[in-house]
């Protein structure tokens, strides 16, 4: 058995090969030894304009967005601050004044 590489991302020692993927039962993540050995760890982001985010930015809803699990909305408008980029499918991590901690599609927002 050879030595893989700990998970980039939480750095679990239990990642396995499929095929030329390396991936992690912990966290689900997936790369591959080139991504290994490359390790850049930029994500860019654009926001439903096509402009490039990034971490600290102020972003503008630009349409009301029903709030999982409850009845709220967060209003068409709404200017959310100091946001943080993350990987995955809603890759915006922030705080909005009134609802908390949540995470949004940056294909909703737009560059304040």
């Amino acid at each position: 058995m050879e030595n893989l590489p700990n998970c980039p991302k939480c750095n679990s020692a239990y990642t396995y090969e499929d095929g030329n993927l390396l991936i992690c039962p912990e966290c689900a993540y997936e790369w591959t030894m080139e991504t290994e050995h490359t390790n850049d760890e930029t994500i860019v982001v654009k926001d439903a304009n096509g402009n490039i985010l990034n971490d600290g930015d102020s972003v503008t809803v630009i349409k009301d967005l029903k709030v999982k699990g409850t009845s709220l909305v967060v209003k068409i408008g709404t200017k959310v601050k100091s946001i943080r980029l993350v990987e995955g499918d809603h890759d915006i991590d922030c705080k909005i004044e009134g609802f908390g901690a949540m995470k949004l599609k940056s294909e909703f927002v737009k560059k304040a």
